[in-house]
Order: C-alpha cells, then sequence, then structure tokens
C-alpha cells in the first residue's frame, strides 16, 4: 500500500515510517520540522519507496497535492505541548484542529477513505472512572491540548458518516522508547545531566502515570488497522499498569547511580492540564489479540538507555 503519514519525523510518526518501510510499503511523509527532526528519517531516506515532503498542515493546498496516490493516511502530526498549552493558546487549534480539518478535506479530494489518528488519554480529563473505558462519559475538558484533540475526533467521525470514510482512533497514554523528547522521563534525565545533585519535580511526585512503548503501540495500531471493521474504530492503547512519578525518578536515579535532593513544587498537578491519575481500560484493543510485551519499568529503561547512547538528542533539545 501507499501511506501518508504526517509528522514522520517526529518521535511516533518517524518510527511509523520505519515499520511501514521494513514491512514493504511505500510511504509519502509529511512534516514542516517545528518538532521533528532530520536525523529522525536517516534510515527512511535510505529507502527508495520513501517521499519526504516538507510542509505546513496548514498549506491545504501542498497537502492535497502531495496525497496524491495514497490510499491510507496515518494523521499522527500535532503540536503536543500540553504543560505550556495555556502560553499560546491557538497553536493547539491550529496545529491540531484546523490541520486535521486539512488532512480530512485533502483526503476527500483525493478520494482517500482511511484515516487512523493520534489522539490521547487526555481527552477524558480527570475522569471519574479508571480503568477509563473508551465509552465513558467525558468530563470538563482539562487542557487546550486535549479540547482540541477530542474537536478533531469530532471532526473524523462526521466524515465517516458524510463521506464514508473508516476511521482508526487511537486514545495514547504517554508513550516512551526510542527518539522520545519530550515529557518528564527527558525533563529528570536533562536536569540530573546538568545538575546530578538537585532534581526538581513539578507537584508532590505522587501522580500517577500510564505509559507504553513506542514498539508495543506501534503493534497496536496496527493489529487495529488490519482487524478492526467497523465505520469509526476508538481504541485506548496503553497497559494495565500505573506508575508514580516518585517510582519513574528512583528508576532513572538507579540507572544514573545518582542520589539527588528532590525539591518538589507541591499540589496534586504538576502543570495546568495535568491529570494526576491515568489509567485507560485497554479491553477493547486486547480483543484483537495485541498485548505489551514490555512494562512501564522496561520502556522506562530503553527511554534512558537510549538518550544515553544518543546524546546529540538532548543537545539538540536543550
Amino acid at each position: 500500500m501507499h501511506f501518508f503519514v504526517t509528522g514522520c519525523a517526529g518521535f511516533i510518526g518517524s518510527n511509523l515510517t520505519d515499520r511501514l518501510l521494513q514491512d514493504g510499503h511505500t510511504v509519502s511523509g509529511y512534516d514542516n520540522f517545528s518538532t521533528g527532526l532530520h536525523e529522525f528519517l536517516t534510515l527512511a531516506r535510505k529507502n527508495p519507496n520513501f517521499n519526504l515532503i516538507t510542509g505546513d498542515l496548514l498549506d491545504r493546498d501542498l497537502l492535497t497535492h502531495s496525497m496524491k496516490n495514497c490510499h491510507f493516511v496515518f494523521h499522527f502530526a500535532a503540536n503536543a505541548d500540553v504543560r505550556f498549552g495555556t502560553h499560546h493558546p491557538n497553536k493547539d487549534l491550529e496545529q491540531n484542529t484546523i490541520a486535521t480539518f486539512n488532512v480530512l478535506e485533502s483526503m476527500r479530494a483525493n478520494n482517500v477513505k482511511q484515516i487512523a489518528f493520534a489522539s490521547t488519554g487526555s481527552i477524558y480529563g480527570e475522569a471519574p472512572i479508571t480503568p477509563t473505558p473508551e465509552t465513558a462519559f467525558f468530563p470538563t475538558q482539562t487542557s487546550l491540548y486535549g479540547a482540541s484533540k477530542l474537536a478533531a475526533e469530532g471532526l473524523i467521525q462526521a466524515y465517516c458518516e458524510g463521506f464514508n470514510f473508516q476511521s482508526f482512533i487511537f486514545r495514547f497514554v504517554s508513550i516512551l522508547g526510542e527518539r522520545y523528547t519530550h515529557g518528564h522521563v527527558f525533563d529528570f534525565y536533562h536536569q540530573l545531566l546538568k545538575n546530578p545533585d538537585n532534581l526538581l519535580v513539578l507537584g508532590n511526585g505522587k501522580q500517577r502515570k500510564s505509559y507504553l512503548y513506542i514498539q508495543d503501540c506501534l503493534d497496536a495500531v496496527l493489529c487495529a488497522v488490519l482487524n478492526a471493521k467497523e465505520k469509526v474504530n476508538i481504541f485506548n492503547l496503553g497497559t494495565d499498569e500505573y506508575c508514580e512519578v516518585n517510582d519513574s525518578i528512583s528508576w532513572i536515579c538507579d540507572y544514573l547511580k545518582l542520589s539527588p535532593q528532590k525539591k518538589y513544587s507541591g499540589g496534586e498537578r504538576g502543570w495546568i492540564g495535568d491529570n494526576p491519575f491515568i489509567l485507560l481500560d485497554c479491553t477493547r484493543i486486547r480483543q484483537l489479540g495485541w498485548q505489551p510485551r514490555l512494562t512501564i519499568q522496561q520502556g522506562i529503561m530503553h527511554t534512558i538507555q537510549y538518550l544515553h547512547q544518543n546524546p546529540w538528542v538532548m543537545e539538540m533539545r536543550s
């Protein structure tokens, strides 16, 4: 098949691009490199079945032209800056919601009928039910990021009904692993490299988080795309466990053989929109035969090992 991947130079998108190419498919990758890295496409660029388009999803003319002859869209480009969302509210609207509208219109112009969308567990806000199923009632939105993703989900579902599209919507927990470049594990590791004796922790360190290793994530995405048959298919993606932020700090410090003095900012939340407890019910994707291979701790260790072995990533993000 000929796949179109938005955000192809990002953390998840570049790993997905490599996987699709390894499976023998053709990939047209689209990225504006606002956060994606050219280095993440080193392997893909060696493959004759890969074509890179440098462009913004807000440029609908270029997007529509670039999508010609494609069969299926993986829409994984987004502004994922949850923590600083209130500093630039327009970013989530433009890069997540309007960008998704442009992707859908470009699909319609090219008669592309299938889309896989990277959504987020953040749309559940501070869910009253944990583990949280896909059928949970949505509480008040707590982040601009989550609100923009939920709006994008609504657009996709409406296009499925109005234009006979088929969609695969994935509500991720935080994803970890090779090419991971933002989030609290990255921040803690970065802090400790700069100052091994002190560590600033936002919140009280007791926030309970769920994480998923990147290759397990991709296994789940491809499992759903191959096996789910509904017009609109919605899946939570995560593990059946969680850890406290303090746990992840402990694992990172053990790896680095450090015992820093920890300073907590206090409170249950690290920032506006930070959910103090995330745990998704992943029964639906497991019923298709998928299960994660790595635990949260193993995923964090793979991430730290990657960052340790690739110091250039830290240098570019510093």
